[in-house]
């Protein structure tokens, strides 16, 4: 186990380089600057998977600090991580890097305070998925909102401004619940913690606090996910961005709201959310096939990759909360491989979102500095023109799909599997989006790649330049090696999963529980 401080190195390098960015200015090589952190970001981050011991499936690596002490109120810097905070570390560290090489000739104004915004987010983004103190991790959670609202708001479309206050509301308004909810979860525990295992220990909570609690937490990670009808402000947020900001909610924000639920919902109120775990259920399977038949009838690229996220971020939800009892509904065998493939596919289906969300995102990006413009109705017969743009596209849009040997496969089926467990029509419904997400994925790509080139513009486009090559074709051998051999991120998730399963089951399944660990 490593002894020098590695979390704190990923959560402060980003931070501390961000605003050495801004020192160093536009004339002096920011742009090297930015990439020089978010590259050692990135090869630090590496270590947490080849070090962590995946078969304990406890926090490690973990760095205490007394933060707050005064007035009765202790607060403590406290950090530690499991396998999916490590997977989702590592996406993070990962996806920046991609953002800030792919901004290398796009942004022109501001490039110093650009690529800082995206060091510091990166940052308060592992801050997140690093926190065991409950109110450290709302403050990194309300920190990041700071670059992403800087980010849509000075280098986005037309409409950026609408777009930005609407986000900075509903997620601000969310967090306000998930502050009160805190608050009073310290006022519970025996001596005043946030410390996350005290909170989980809680057994004096009444069972209308319990609700409260969880309706707080389902509105405030909700927003993040975003999870229907919580999900208004995405499409524009995505359209209005620039092409990093739209890469980093969907390939990261969004993931958020998927590991509070993970990291603090579930374990703090097991029991309500047990209750109303239908709710949420019903809620997921909306997503998945109303968002579809939304992204059936879009005009612009990016609203439709928006609310295709939306749909497939459904599978992550459902996927947590397929471990609980539906109206009587058990699991025929929740406590053991029903339940943690249901959560393994939900944190699967994370990352792979993360790639493939990210992926096209880029792609479109890159359209757009060719043509200026995201609607569909601007291309035609790009594969005549662009025959290597054409491939990678392809190769993204069948990921989105689902396609067996791409990344987007392995979460959903995983998913769908534990979704049979639990009821036939709940899997008949969730796999609806196979069926929905090809139809509005391949409708895009034939309007998109094919056809007739019916401009002067089209017939002048030249194809992907070695820099571009280098990003898709890193995010699209991530697709396919996640898609063919998903194994080594199961295996670095699969203790967490079984740990955590602990503290969410039922009382009456914890044997069996303790019996297949």
């Amino acid at each position: 186990m490593m002894e020098w401080p590695i979390l704190s190195f990923l959560l402060w390098l980003p931070i501390m380089g961000g605003f050495g960015v801004l020192i160093v200015g536009d004339r002096y090589g920011a742009r090297q600057a930015a990439l020089l952190v978010a590259t050692l970001s990135f090869l630090i981050s590496l270590p947490l998977y080849f070090v962590y011991d995946s078969a304990a499936g406890t926090m490690q690596f973990t760095e205490t600090f007394r933060w707050i002490d005064a007035l009765g109120v202790h607060v403590n810097y406290d950090l530690g991580v499991d396998g999916v905070s490590i997977a989702l570390i590592l996406l993070n560290t990962f996806m920046t890097l991609l953002v800030l090489v792919a901004a290398w000739d796009s942004v022109k104004e501001r490039i110093a305070q650009y690529m800082a915004a995206f060091l510091i987010m990166e940052g308060l983004v592992n801050g997140v998925f690093m926190a065991r103190d409950a109110l450290l991790f709302y403050v990194f959670f309300e920190g990041m909102l700071i670059p992403l609202f800087l980010i849509l708001g000075v280098w986005g479309g037309p409409q950026r401004i609408h777009a930005t206050i609407k986000y900075f509301i509903y997620t601000f308004a969310g967090s306000v619940f998930l502050l009160v909810s805190l608050v009073y979860l310290y006022t519970q525990t025996e001596q005043g913690s946030f410390f996350l295992p005290d909170l989980y220990a809680l057994t004096n909570l009444s069972e209308s606090a319990q609700l409260l609690i969880f309706l707080s937490f389902l509105v405030a990670f909700g927003v993040k996910v975003p999870l229907w009808p919580l999900h208004t402000w995405l499409p524009e947020a995505y359209a209005q961005a620039p092409t990093g900001g739209s890469v980093m909610l969907a390939a990261i924000s969004v993931k958020v709201g998927g590991y509070a639920f993970y990291r603090l919902a579930l374990p703090i109120v097991p029991e309500a959310a047990h209750d109303w775990a239908l709710l949420v259920v019903i809620l997921s399977l909306v997503a998945i096939v109303y968002m579809s038949l939304i992204a059936l009838v879009q005009t612009n690229l990016k609203k439709l990759i928006a609310y295709s996220s939306v749909a497939h971020m459904g599978f992550v939800t459902l996927g947590l909360f397929l471990v609980f009892k539906l109206q009587g509904l058990a699991f025929a065998d929740a406590a053991v491989s029903g339940s943690v493939l249901a959560v393994q596919g939900a944190m699967v289906q994370m990352i792979s979102h993360g790639f493939v969300a990210g992926g096209l995102f880029l792609a479109v990006g890159m359209l757009a500095e060719r043509l200026q413009s995201t609607e569909i109705s601007a291309y035609s017969g790009i594969t005549s023109r662009m025959p290597v743009f054409a491939a990678f596209f392809m190769l993204f849009a069948m990921a989105n799909v689902g396609l067996p040997g791409t990344s987007g496969f392995v979460g959903e089926f995983f998913v769908i599997l534990a979704s049979a467990k639990a009821h036939f029509w709940v899997a008949s419904i969730a796999a609806t989006i196979l069926i929905l997400g090809a139809a509005y994925t391949l409708w895009a790509v034939k309007r998109v790649l094919f056809g007739e080139v019916n401009s002067s513009e089209l017939n002048q486009l030249q194809d992907i330049n070695r820099r571009e090559f280098m990003i898709l074709g890193v995010l699209g051998l991530a697709i396919l090696v996640l898609g063919w051999w998903p194994e080594p991120l199961i295996r670095l998730m699969e203790g967490s999963i079984r740990e955590w399963m602990m503290m969410v089951s039922p009382s009456d399944l914890m044997p069996a529980m303790k019996g297949n660990s």
